[in-house]
C-alpha cells in the first residue's frame, strides 16, 4: 500500500483476494487488472476474426436479425427465378404479375432481392402495395438489393439465407433460373420429401422450361429407384398465373 496526500492506493501486488465475475481467485491466482481494463486497453492480434469460434458467432447473429426482421411478417410465399431475366422480357413482366397477384392474395414476397425475376416479383409485390422481402446474398458479382425491396437483408452464409426462406414462407414458387435456383428448388423438394417441413407446396411456373427437368425426375431418377413414385406429387407445373396462385397458396393460412 501507498500513501499519496494522505490517501490510500492500492495496488494489484497488494491484493490477496479477488473476484471476476463468479470466479474468486486468492493469494497466488489474483491476476492483475480488471476484465474491462483488459477488454478497453489491449490491442493485441487480430487473428481471432477470421478463426471457427468467431465465425459461429456471426452465424448466430444472422440468424437473430434474420429472425428479427421477419418474425413478424405474415403469410407469405418464396419466389424464386434467374437474375439473368431481362427487364421487360416474357418472363420478366411474368414475375411482375405474379409478385402483384400474391399480394392480391394476402401474402407478402420473399425473394433473392436481385435483379431480373427476382426483381420482377419484388415490383409486382411493392406496386400492389404489399410487403416486398429481398434476402440478398455476399456474392463477388453482387449487385445489392433491387429497389423494389422495401424489407431487405443481406447474408454472409447461404445456409443462413435459406432457412429465412423456408421458415418464414407457406410455399415456393419457381420461375425459370439457373443454378441457384436449382439449388432453392432441389432443398424444398428434399425438406419435403423427408417431412422435415410439412404441407409446403412447391409450384413450378413455365412448363417449357420445366419439361425436360420433369421428364427426367419420371422417367431416369424415379424409374430407376432413385426417388419413390410418390415424389412426383412433390410439386406441380402451370403456365397460368391464377393457378400458379391457387395452387401455391390453398391451404397453407
Amino acid at each position: 500500500m501507498n500513501s499519496a496526500g494522505g490517501a490510500a492506493r492500492w495496488t494489484d501486488a497488494d491484493r490477496t483476494e479477488q473476484y471476476l465475475g463468479p470466479v474468486l481467485r486468492r493469494r497466488g491466482q489474483v491476476v492483475p487488472g480488471t476484465a474491462d481494463q483488459r477488454l478497453l486497453d489491449t490491442r493485441g492480434p487480430s487473428d481471432w476474426l477470421h478463426q471457427d469460434p468467431w465465425r459461429v458467432l456471426r452465424i448466430q447473429s444472422e440468424f437473430v436479425e434474420g429472425f428479427g426482421a421477419l418474425a413478424e411478417l405474415g403469410p407469405a410465399i418464396s419466389v424464386f427465378g434467374s437474375a439473368r431475366t431481362a427487364p421487360g422480357s416474357e418472363e420478366y413482366e411474368l414475375a411482375v404479375r405474379i409478385g402483384r397477384a400474391l399480394v392480391e392474395a394476402g401474402f407478402a414476397v420473399i425473394t433473392g432481392g436481385g435483379p431480373g425475376a427476382m426483381e420482377g416479383a419484388n415490383r409486382g409485390a411493392s406496386e400492389a402495395g404489399g410487403v416486398s422481402v429481398g434476402l440478398g446474398i455476399e456474392l463477388p458479382f453482387e449487385q445489392g438489393l433491387n429497389e423494389y425491396v422495401n424489407i431487405g437483408m443481406n447474408f454472409r452464409y447461404f445456409f443462413v439465407r435459406k432457412t429465412m426462406f423456408v421458415k418464414y414462407a407457406q410455399g415456393f414458387m419457381v420461375l425459370p433460373g439457373g443454378m441457384g435456383t436449382m439449388d432453392e428448388l432441389f432443398e424444398a423438394l428434399t425438406l419435403v420429401q423427408t417431412r422435415k417441413v410439412t404441407r409446403f407446396p412447391i409450384v413450378l411456373v413455365g412448363g417449357d422450361y420445366w419439361r425436360g427437368l420433369v421428364d427426367w425426375l419420371k422417367h431416369t431418377m424415379i424409374g430407376q429407384g432413385k426417388a419413390s413414385q410418390r415424389d412426383e406429387l412433390l410439386f406441380q407445373v402451370t403456365d397460368d398465373v391464377d393457378q400458379a396462385v391457387e395452387l401455391v397458396t390453398k391451404g397453407t393460412r
